[in-house]
């Protein structure tokens, strides 16, 4: 039993007499009718604030606090916490000693182990404390869960998550003085360099001012050139002319800016397919900053994915027409950044940045960032291909979003209790 259930439990009143509640009794016999449940607080204090509660008479307006144990108020020292003096019921799944206020009185108490309906409570059990489940803790009953609620959840979920990122922008937009196009620059370079190299990326963008970014970006080859060069990945000793040349500039730019020699993380290659080598994505992304100036000025003014896409669209320089790595010749083909690559730049850079823009300029763009979160194809990865073997989910970013989300930070933590969906199965047990 966790004590998260009890405050289930008393915030929706959901145990046999609440309805009618004079038939509620405190554990000293004294009848009890709930006036008002108080406001669930998740902080530190009290559980309910400001509630209201008649004990035979008289109406007594204050706190309630919630335990599993009645004695598990001196085992958190509650009667030494000012905090708990204004608590005008302990609320309880088991009631194990008496508890006392400052005025030596007994705290009138409410048990509710034999009030609870036995569905409710066995649906409790299935669902949070049973671990018989391969993948979520209701994956038997989630298609249960009707399509107008699941669809509010889903909305609601994304934003939940858009706004996570938005405190990266934030936090970011703090570090970079408030310059967003700097913001967008780091933000992309950690895309660009995908999962495996995603920190590695963030330091190049962290050791150069973009000041210095601007300035390289305006001189065709000079941003690749760096970029390659505190990467760690131009050696002295090649033989090829282009290694050398881009040597010579890294050197001279070095010089002139006084940038450092490079930095501490080391770019992977292993386990990554030859498109996203970083030699590769740093091409890439040096050759999208030589063709679009004021970049960010752009993405404000993009709504839609065509046009998203058309921003983004950037091919490596010449030379990684016919190489994934130095020294290794292939056939000539042209490697740009791709559709797949450039919703997945939407999704985690683009859609958190102007959603944090619109926010500090109190705009209101929701509508227009759902609409182009439907208009993506769904993310594939292990957590969508497992909520949809258990119902039919809509194949949009929106909703890949939305369910990352959920498994992240309600099913993998046991928030049911927190959670739409848990909250109405559970309900409709009781």
């Amino acid at each position: 039993m966790k004590e998260t259930f009890l405050h289930h439990l008393w915030k929706y009143r959901k145990f046999e007499g609440a309805a009618s509640s004079s038939k509620l009794k405190t554990v000293c016999g004294k009848e009890l009718q709930i006036v008002k449940t108080g406001i669930h607080n998740e902080l530190a204090g009290p559980d309910f604030f400001n509630a209201q509660v008649r004990i035979d008479d008289q109406l007594w307006a204050g706190n309630v606090e919630v335990h599993i144990k009645s004695s598990d108020w001196y085992l958190h020292n509650h009667e030494q916490d000012a905090a708990y003096e204004n608590v005008i019921l302990h609320v309880v799944w088991e009631d194990d000693c008496s508890v006392f206020d400052k005025a030596d009185v007994a705290i009138p108490t409410l048990i509710l182990s034999d009030k609870v309906n036995k569905e409710l409570l066995n649906s409790y059990w299935q669902l949070l404390e049973f671990k018989v489940y391969n993948f979520i803790n209701c994956e038997s009953r989630f298609q249960e869960v009707p399509e107008f609620l699941f669809e509010n959840w889903m909305e609601r979920l994304f934003f939940e998550r858009l706004e996570r990122k938005v405190l990266q922008v934030e936090s970011l937009l703090a570090i970079k003085n408030g310059d967003w196009e700097a913001v967008l620059f780091a933000m992309l370079a950690r895309n660009f360099g995908t999962v495996i190299n995603a920190d590695a990326f963030e330091a190049l963008a962290s050791v150069i001012d973009f000041k210095i970014i601007r300035k390289l970006s305006s001189q065709k080859g000079q941003l690749e050139a760096v970029l390659l060069g505190l990467a760690g990945l131009l050696h002295e000793e090649a033989n090829e002319q282009q290694i050398r040349d881009w040597n010579a500039d890294f050197k001279y730019n070095q010089h002139k800016y006084d940038l450092v020699s490079g930095i501490d993380q080391k770019v992977q290659f292993f386990k990554l397919r030859p498109p996203n080598f970083p030699t590769i994505r740093i091409s890439q992304l040096a050759k999208l900053y030589e063709l679009k100036a004021n970049l960010f000025s752009q993405v404000l003014v993009a709504k839609t994915r065509d046009e998203l896409q058309e921003l983004f669209k950037a091919n490596t320089s010449g030379y990684w027409e016919t190489h994934y790595n130095f020294g290794k010749n292939h056939k000539k083909r042209s490697k740009h950044t791709t559709s797949a690559f450039i919703d997945i730049l939407i999704i985690n850079t683009l859609v958190p940045l102007k959603f944090a823009y619109a926010k500090r300029q109190g705009q209101v763009i929701e509508e227009d960032l759902v609409n182009l979160m439907l208009s993506l194809p769904q993310e594939k990865n292990s957590i969508i291909a497992g909520f949809s073997k258990l119902k039919s989910i809509k194949k949009d970013a929106l909703h890949s979003q939305a369910l990352i989300q959920l498994k992240k930070t309600y099913c993998d933590q046991n928030q049911c209790l927190r959670c739409q969906i848990g909250n109405y199965l559970l309900n409709e047990a009781g």
